[in-house]
């Protein structure tokens, strides 16, 4: 018995990378359909997808909704109104690069839900190729292959198989990354533009390219620095930066309000904040959701704040500090706080918090680098409970303000 495992760990480790990587795949898959079949025979009445939900129902659902929308409708010329007069929910929240891709494979296919579902789990696959071999330098062939594990199966998987842009997002994310780290930053004139039409979240790269021009101005002894390369960060540093804005002021443009995306995306913060909300202040998100969930659990609101300053703290230590982390090289950790301070700038954290903690992935490398069997078994399962907590809670059960994915 002994000997035939051990055969069978050598025939897979001499599998090639693809075919692991797709095997693994493909298994999480099945596991996150099977959760998300359960989750549509759990359906209630109460639910936003109703009584005889299914996968159709859950693939279009919540923003999905939004990026067919777009890709039906293009967007508003003018911004719609609540009857307070305030700018209301609309499609200017999301990019264009997802909805319209999804679009032209479903011309294909036959409709824009039938060319979301193959778009977000081919990505999803090639983001997992991308992950591994972003890692495999830093923690190994082992540690980068759980890593993918951990990726393929967490928490938020469910985004693998929805109408949402997160898995091709993360994959030209990846790619960014893994060019930034191996300095062909020739491909980051691709990637950079692609990116801010298919997410938020341009602008915390833009602030990482930065940090690496430092980082590497710094080691120029170490690790020679030459002018072209300068050059070419400079340049991408300011690409990402337009890049970042740039949606805004189409927005602006198209609808003759120079603050018309910023006033989208406040719209939805206006369901959590009692008296409305007057405009963006950088970081006034976090201390007022703060505040809220306090309340909410019945709490001491000045208890919010508190709290959340030292989460911020104890990340940041972890992020310096932690062996682990430090194993996956200091690009990586420079992108985890670029983003993480970006979130901290401009979100205000709810319901799909984890879900925008999704571009902080490859830190699951830092997860993966203890060897222990009974370390990566139980992170796993963990990922797993936690995979069937957050699609019971936010499809089955998906009612209420906290139940949005």
């Amino acid at each position: 018995m002994a000997h035939l495992a051990l055969s069978t760990a050598r025939r897979w480790a001499k599998t090639p990378v693809a075919l692991r990587v797709a095997v693994i795949y493909l298994v999480a898959r099945v596991v996150t359909t099977a959760f998300l079949i359960i989750a549509a025979s759990l359906s209630t009445s109460f639910s936003r997808f109703g009584a005889g939900a299914g996968l159709i129902d859950f693939i279009l659902g919540w923003d999905a909704q939004w990026y067919w929308l777009v890709a039906e409708n293009g967007y508003p010329t003018e911004l719609p109104l609540t009857e307070s007069g305030d700018v209301a929910e609309n499609a200017w929240a999301f990019m264009p690069v997802f909805a319209y891709a999804a679009k032209g494979i479903g011309l294909l296919l036959g409709s824009w839900g039938a060319g979301a579902l193959p778009l977000s789990l081919v990505a999803g696959y090639l983001a997992c190729l991308a992950l591994h071999r972003l890692l495999r330098d830093r923690v190994g062939n082992s540690g980068a292959m759980w890593a993918v594990v951990f990726f393929a199966a967490g928490p938020i998987a469910a985004m693998f198989q929805v109408g949402y842009a997160e898995t091709l997002f993360l994959l030209l994310l990846f790619l960014a990354l893994d060019a930034t780290v191996r300095r062909r930053y020739a491909w980051l004139y691709i990637l950079i533009p692609v990116m801010a039409f298919t997410r938020p979240g341009i602008l915390a790269f833009a602030l990482y390219l930065g940090l690496h021009g430092l980082l590497r101005w710094f080691r120029r002894r170490q690790d020679p620095l030459a002018g072209r390369e300068i050059a070419h960060i400079l340049a991408l540093g300011a690409l990402a930066t337009v890049s970042g804005f740039a949606w805004q002021t189409i927005a602006g443009i198209v609808t003759g309000d120079p603050g018309a995306y910023l006033a989208t995306e406040l719209a939805w913060r206006q369901h959590w904040i009692t008296g409305g909300v007057e405009g963006f202040i950088p970081f006034e998100g976090w201390i007022q959701a703060s505040q809220f969930w306090f309340a909410l659990w019945g709490m001491p609101q000045w208890c919010g704040p508190l709290v959340l300053a030292l989460l911020v703290a104890g990340v940041s230590a972890a992020l310096l500090f932690s062996p682990q982390v430090r194993a996956v090289g200091a690009d990586l950790r420079l992108w985890s706080a670029s983003y993480l301070l970006y979130l901290l700038a401009v979100f205000f954290p709810q319901s799909s918090t984890f879900r925008l903690l999704l571009p902080l992935s490859p830190l699951w490398g830092a997860v993966a680098v203890p060897r222990s069997r009974l370390w990566r078994i139980g992170i796993l399962t963990a990922c797993l409970v936690g995979q069937w907590f957050w699609i019971y809670h936010v499809y089955a059960l998906g009612s209420t303000f906290w139940q949005v994915p």
